[in-house]
This record gives structure tokens, C-alpha cells and sequence, in this order.
């Protein structure tokens, strides 16, 4: 009877702090959206760096918005760096775990990478959550059936022979 007070209390506490994790997402800063709008017309229009300077002013102005990273991440994949896509994908997931957009793509940039059994788990995951259907389970399906970029040759692969003739 003398813990009732006290286990009263901390019930309500328990109570609240799980309310509180289950809240609705925050809507993201309209100045970040259009930021992010601005970003997605110039990736289209081929202008990369543009782009990514546009998304981190949008990740700026609102820090807590998930698709900048999403949006940055597009932009690296399109540079060409996919160790950085995975990255900024990675950071949506940690903020949004449910995110397709960020799974799908962080599988794509993983099949680019040459990570094929990675790429198949976020495939498998993507088909547990929307099913075959839905078009980012698609699009990795696809990058999964074209199969990892081919690499670059670089000149220190291509050495030639050196052989010493004697004048």
C-alpha cells in the first residue's frame, strides 16, 4: 500500500514517454520543400552541384526532414559516388526506417557498389513491407537484374611491362 503512490507515478511517466515515441512526424519547413523542389530541377536539368547545394540548404533549414537526405543521396549516386549515397541513405533509415525511397535506393547504390547480397536483403525487405507491386521494389529489382557498374580503368592497372634494352 505504501508503493502504491510511487508505482502511480511511475506508470504515468512510462505512459507518457511511450506516447511521445509514437507521435506523428513532424511536417517538413515549406522553405526546405522548396529548396528540395529547386534540387530535384536542377538534377533533372544535369546540374549536380547545383543540386546539392540546394539540398543542404534544405537539410539547413530543416535538419529533422528525411528526404534531403534521400535527395542528397540521389545526387551523389549521380556523381558517381555510391559510398557516399549509402551514407546520407543510411541517415534517412536511422530517422525513418520505413522510408522505401531510402531502401530502394540504398539497394540500387549497393548493386552499383557490386554488393549484390546486400542489394537482395534490402530487395527481400522491400518485398515484405509493399510487395512486388510497388514501384521502388521494381526499380531494385531491375538494378538487381542489370547487375553492378562496370569499373574503371584506371593507368596504374594498365602498367606496361618495363623492359630494359642495352644501347
Amino acid at each position: 500500500m505504501r508503493f502504491a503512490p510511487a508505482a502511480a507515478a511511475l506508470s504515468i511517466v512510462f505512459a507518457m514517454t511511450a506516447s511521445v515515441g509514437n507521435s506523428a512526424p513532424e511536417p517538413a519547413d515549406p522553405r526546405a520543400l522548396m529548396l528540395i523542389a529547386q534540387g530535384r530541377a536542377s538534377l533533372g536539368s544535369g546540374d549536380t552541384q547545383q543540386a546539392i547545394d540546394a539540398f543542404e540548404a534544405a537539410l539547413a533549414v530543416d535538419p529533422s526532414y528525411t528526404g534531403a537526405f534521400v535527395a542528397l543521396a540521389q545526387a551523389a549516386r549521380t556523381e558517381g559516388l555510391q559510398g557516399k549515397a549509402i551514407t546520407y541513405y543510411r541517415e534517412a533509415l536511422a530517422r525513418d526506417p520505413g522510408n522505401l525511397a531510402a531502401i530502394a535506393g540504398e539497394g540500387e547504390a549497393l548493386v552499383e557498389k557490386g554488393a549484390i547480397e546486400k542489394a537482395r536483403l534490402s530487395l527481400n525487405k522491400l518485398e515484405s513491407m509493399c510487395g512486388s507491386s510497388c514501384p521502388e521494389t521494381r526499380m531494385l529489382a531491375e538494378a538487381l537484374a542489370r547487375g553492378p557498374q562496370s569499373r574503371v580503368l584506371t593507368a596504374e592497372a594498365v602498367m606496361p611491362n618495363a623492359v630494359v634494352t642495352k644501347n
